[in-house]
């Protein structure tokens, strides 16, 4: 696949990171080999309750949704201005919940390959509400995806300026507002205030990168989106891949 590299005007926000990381690009080696399985039975959600609306955060800083029992486990590594992942959540969303998550016999966690100084803003406010709606919310960043981007680059200036900022509070604010993310969260019952105080809540930001970062060197991940299926790294290139891959553990 092809890297996503903002413009020239961009360049700023990569630069106090430095993260060292792969933008959106080709996947690994590893592939579905040996994931075979017989069929799975559908494992019943406890009373009252539906494993899709079930969301826990991880001890790797993501968040799994669905039965955290289930035998078959897929993880993505995705970043949230990366374009392939925007299409992954395009393709892939109505299948693996109804299909899949609603069974019970797939869980999915989503956790962060944070590429940038605006995926980090953005990974941020997508926490703001809680567990529960940081997957919606990252779905409405990439349905929105191209808009954002343009919105950034329209600005470049006042992003360049914000992200210069050697305080944290007004660097992420800055960002937030220079790229229209503080009215689009706000359309999206986070408010400005709240927008504010999650931007500056203090190591918040450092732990997601150093998340992230750790993360991608100790499993190789070299670009997004990426999948590991029960701990298996998947050469998966989208949402067909997947789903073959799921199928072929047992997911039916």
């Amino acid at each position: 696949m092809n890297r996503f590299r903002f413009r020239a005007t961009m360049a700023v926000l990569l630069a106090p990171l430095a993260l060292g990381l792969a933008a959106c690009g080709d996947k690994g080696e590893s592939g579905p080999a040996g994931l075979n399985g017989d069929p799975v039975a559908p494992i019943a959600a406890p009373a009252g309750k539906a494993w899709a609306d079930m969301v826990a955060e991880t001890e790797m800083g993501g968040h799994l949704i669905g039965n955290p029992d289930a035998p078959i486990k897929l993880v993505e590594y995705a970043s949230l201005t990366c374009p392939h992942c925007a299409e992954f959540y395009e393709k892939a969303e109505t299948a693996l919940f109804e299909k899949y998550i609603a069974k019970g016999t797939v869980n999915f966690e989503l956790r962060n390959q944070i590429h940038d100084g605006l995926d980090l803003t953005l990974n941020l406010l997508v926490r703001c509400s809680g567990p529960e709606a940081y997957h919606p919310l990252s779905g409405q960043v990439w349905s929105n995806l191209k808009e954002i981007v343009t919105t950034v680059q329209a600005n470049g200036p006042k992003v360049e300026a914000a992200m210069k900022s050697t305080d944290q509070a007004t660097r992420y604010k800055g960002i937030a507002d220079a790229a229209g993310l503080t009215d689009f969260f706000a359309a999206r019952g986070i408010s400005s205030d709240q927008a504010a105080s999650c931007l500056a809540k203090p190591g918040v930001a450092e732990k997601l990168v150093t998340q992230s970062d750790t993360q991608s060197k100790d499993l190789n991940i070299e670009g997004t989106p990426s999948f590991l299926l029960n701990g298996a790294k998947l050469d998966a290139k989208g949402w067909p891949d997947v789903e073959a891959a799921l199928q072929q553990a047992g997911a039916r």
